[in-house]
């Protein structure tokens, strides 16, 4: 990874955070000690298994994913990130406990470093963005308990057609097995839903 020389006034990052939590120019200014962006080349490990989340993850351009391994070394695949979504160990970077999960590029990014410092600074300098920070973890909260409602409950159908819901953009840009992961499903088994879904047409 490497620092990446990117003009503020016209990236993702800044465009999100002004809009959706209200941050100036003169904010980012301010708060330009607890950001970066960095360079992120494919296959790039941002958070290991055992280590602590120091970092929020803003994608500015390129695709995350976090993951968990099982003990036969299985992935077993929790998020993506695509560009304008944020990604990190909200357990591990708040409580301070080693992270149970992998953080990883899947494509070649550049990605916006977040220092817990970021959030905290802006809360206290804008009600709007607190306003916009806690509504983001109860959406957070929200996506995660439709996840967990999605694999106890949810024929590999439906959990199919929910990720294309929620991540349009993705089929094209991640391989079968990744998706097959995150379903909770076999490969064999998402080729048969897909089969299905075109059969239905």
């Amino acid at each position: 990874m490497e620092n990446a020389t990117h003009n503020l006034l016209e990236s993702r990052f800044y465009a999100y955070y002004s809009e959706k939590g209200g941050l100036s120019a003169d904010h980012f200014e301010e708060l330009k000690p607890y950001y970066s962006f960095k360079t992120v080349p494919h296959n790039t490990y941002l958070l290991r298994e055992g280590e602590i989340g120091h970092y929020a993850f803003f994608v500015e351009s390129g695709l995350l994913q976090s993951f968990s391994l099982d003990e036969k070394g299985g992935e077993h695949i929790l998020q993506f990130a695509p560009e304008n979504w944020i990604i990190a160990d909200r357990a591990s970077q708040y409580f301070n406990k080693p992270s149970d999960y992998y953080i990883k590029a899947i494509e070649h990014s550049t990605v916006v470093f977040i220092q817990p410092a970021f959030m905290e600074k802006a809360s206290q300098w804008s009600n709007e963005f607190a306003c916009f920070l806690e509504n983001s973890l109860q959406r957070n909260i929200y996506i995660q308990q439709k996840r967990i409602n999605s694999l106890l409950a949810m024929t590999a159908k439906q959990r199919y057609l929910s990720f294309m819901d929620m991540y349009p953009g993705l089929l094209l840009r991640v391989p079968q097995w990744m998706i097959a992961s995150y379903l909770g499903i076999t490969p064999e088994s998402l080729s048969r839903v897909r089969r299905e879904l075109l059969s239905d047409r």
